[in-house]
């Protein structure tokens, strides 16, 4: 009977070990791993964070799970790594994260105990600058300056330099502003090119203009006719002016007047016939230096002149006086303004050497006329 108790005891107890022996058998499931990376888009210098996520870890408590990572610019020791991406060129990435678990010193000595991933991001082109450039003023005289100002901007809020080009003159800048000078740049449109560079060496580039006007010229003064005297109507006094004669000449005095800078030129002139007899009396005198040569236009010349001085107060400095060839008994009267040249404008007259030829004031001759009138 003790034997056969002792055998049921033995088949309890072997049959128990089967137990036992089929749970302690069990194989616990295989770590897994997944990986992302945030943001998945990034441009250069910002950050990057990639998060490793285990999946069925041993529950037990001496069970012990470590990570390591892979790949350019990652670091990181735990579940979570940061990727430097400031040295990155434009372009896609993968960070390799691994897990293992195990014993303390034996992770993933054993099957199932280690697995990886791979988490992507990507490095974006940094988008280039732009610049826009006007000047002020557009217009300006030669030797004259502009402000050229320039507007850069980086999307990327990256660091900005400026330069600038002109295809004439002279441009210096610093910074978005510069200023263009005129010297030595032709009449004309003068092109402006305002150029900004990133630090990733992105290039943008705007003109704007500026037009130098052509030197101004001042206009070239000319000689102004105005008025003729007639002496024609006072045969007994031939160069003697008349009222009419005066009151015309009391104009050609306000236009001295008005006009302090400006000479008169008055020019005499005689008919064909007093012509011939002052040319046949010059004649004669070139024999018999004792005779006397009357040139009735140099005298109606330079009695106008003695009326304009003594009557009207004009400086004799300012007048000169000329005849010409013209067959007429007048005197024609020219104002010159500053700058003018009379003998290209009025060609073709001989200035009178006003020291042979005796003045009588037109008092002195309506006295002398009175004193005549007396006698007889």
């Amino acid at each position: 009977m003790y034997s056969r108790n002792l055998k049921s005891v033995c088949l309890v107890l072997a049959l128990a070990c089967l137990a036992f022996a089929s749970m302690g058998c069990k194989k616990a499931p295989p770590i897994t791993l997944s990986a992302a990376a945030a943001p998945p888009v990034v441009y250069a210098g910002d950050p990057v964070t990639v998060t490793a996520t285990a999946g069925s870890v041993d529950p037990n408590t001496k069970n012990n799970v470590i990570y390591s990572w892979s790949g350019t610019g990652v670091s990181g020791t735990g579940a979570t790594a940061t990727v430097a991406t400031a040295t990155l060129a434009p372009g896609s990435y993968t960070v390799k994260a691994e897990v293992k678990e195990g014993k303390k010193g034996k992770e993933g000595l054993k099957p199932g105990q280690s697995a990886d991933a791979t988490a992507s991001y990507t490095v974006k082109q940094f988008e280039p600058p732009t610049i826009s450039c006007s000047a002020s003023p557009s217009t300006i005289k030669p030797g004259e300056t502009s402000n050229i100002t320039a507007v850069g901007m980086s999307p990327q809020n990256r660091p900005l330099t400026y330069s600038y080009s002109a295809t004439a003159g002279s441009i210096n800048g610093s910074g978005a502003a510069a200023v263009l000078s005129s010297t030595g740049a032709p009449t004309g449109v003068v092109g402006i090119t305002c150029t900004v560079t990133d630090d990733k060496a992105q290039v943008a580039q705007a003109n704007t203009s500026v037009t130098v006007l052509a030197p101004y010229v001042a206009p070239i003064p000319h000689v102004q006719p105005l008025g003729s005297i007639d002496f024609s109507k006072d045969k007994q006094h031939p160069t003697r002016a008349n009222n009419e004669a005066k009151a015309a000449l009391d104009g050609v005095a306000l236009a001295m007047q008005r006009d302090p800078n400006a000479k008169l030129v008055v020019v005499g002139e005689a008919n064909a016939k007093e012509q011939a007899k002052t040319a046949k009396e010059a004649k004669a005198k070139l024999k018999n230096k004792h005779l006397k040569v009357v040139n009735l236009a140099a005298e109606r010349a330079v009695n106008v002149k003695d009326y304009l001085v003594k009557e009207k107060g004009i400086d004799a400095a300012r007048i000169s006086v000329a005849t010409s060839t013209k067959d007429a008994q007048a005197v024609e009267t020219y104002l010159v303004p500053a700058g003018a040249n009379f003998d290209a404008d009025v060609p073709g007259t001989t200035a009178v050497d006003e020291s042979s030829i005796i003045v009588k004031s037109f008092k002195a001759i309506k006295k002398a006329v009175k004193k005549v009138v007396k006698k007889l």
